[in-house]
């Protein structure tokens, strides 16, 4: 595939940039799609039986839902398809979630909501005891996590020096001031570093939302302690929702769909699903995707307007 050249991507949103940035450190590209274009799912899914969906920028910008594809999704469900949400939401509790996406209008079951955190909590059960210190917001709820020895992390520079190792869950109250704490402590003792929602950006309605793995790259550049994610585009989260299927899902009929190339369609691929890309609605949106792909390297199998 040729690559766009440099002045097609000199308008390349922050969300697409920062992802090729640290394009060395993502899985590589398992197949190239056939980008086919579509304007939507509701065209398309006679090819599927499953649908895996991302939340942000596929479901809902910030609080609200994006126009129309609430009733999508139901449309699918009501014609039988199975629609799960696969997604690096890890700073809130599944009850939480659950909740809001009652809220925005759209019905799943709690078996089919498969996040980062559940990932990260996974691993956590096969964790040896430690102290651990906990980036999270104030919403952040241990509910699911196993039983922890942990303290949650602010500005004090001795709880960092006194923890065994680092979960990061959540950013939504990270300050630069606490990620130089981070830094610091990590360089004069290094230890592990468990990231439970390798996004960089969110989409949100005033813009995009600063992420847990934009810090965690950050902190591996500064200190050379590789962080572990949990979540797209690592295999870890698609084990867990394609174990969550059953061992006889097809996976040529099976669609991961998502608003970004690196995380969702990169990991869709890796997967062994079909993957599409929603366009309009996401990080993606003020980009040439043509230029996307080609500069990328990452084809997904459909290009739609939105969910």
């Amino acid at each position: 595939m040729d690559h766009a050249s440099p002045s097609t991507l000199s308008s390349a949103p922050l969300g697409f940039t920062a992802y090729e940035a640290i394009r060395h450190r993502l899985p590589a590209p398992a197949r190239s799609g056939a980008a086919r274009r579509a304007a939507n799912l509701g065209e398309i899914m006679d090819h599927f039986d499953t649908v895996l969906l991302d939340a942000f920028g596929v479901l809902n910008r910030g609080q609200d839902p994006i126009p129309g594809v609430p009733e999508r999704i139901a449309a699918l469900q009501a014609a039988g398809k199975r629609v799960m949400v696969v997604s690096n939401a890890a700073g809130f509790s599944h009850a939480t979630l659950m909740a809001r996406y009652q809220r925005l209008g759209y019905h799943f079951d709690a078996a089919d909501v498969v996040t980062s955190r559940k990932t990260l909590v996974r691993q956590l059960e096969q964790e040896a005891p430690r102290h651990w210190g906990i980036i999270a917001g104030q919403q952040f709820g241990p509910d699911e996590f196993p039983p922890l020895d942990y303290r949650m992390l602010a500005d004090d520079i001795a709880d960092y020096h006194a923890v065994e190792g680092f979960l990061f869950v959540g950013a939504s109250e990270w300050t630069p001031a606490r990620q130089d704490l981070l830094t610091r402590s990590l360089q004069a003792n290094p230890r592990r570093l468990l990231v439970a929602n390798p996004d960089l950006l969110a989409p949100q309605a005033g813009g995009d939302s600063t992420e847990p793995g934009t810090f965690a790259h950050q902190i591996q550049d500064a200190t050379g302690v590789e962080p572990a994610f949990y979540g797209k585009p690592f295999a870890n989260i698609f084990e867990l929702a394609l174990e969550r299927l059953g061992p006889g899902i097809d996976r040529e009929r099976t669609l991961m769909v998502g608003d970004t190339l690196h995380t969702d369609v990169l990991g869709g691929q890796a997967a062994g699903v079909r993957t599409a890309l929603v366009t309009q609605t996401g990080v993606l949106a003020d980009m040439d995707i043509d230029a996307a792909i080609d500069s990328s390297g990452i084809a997904p199998d459909w290009i739609l307007d939105q969910a």
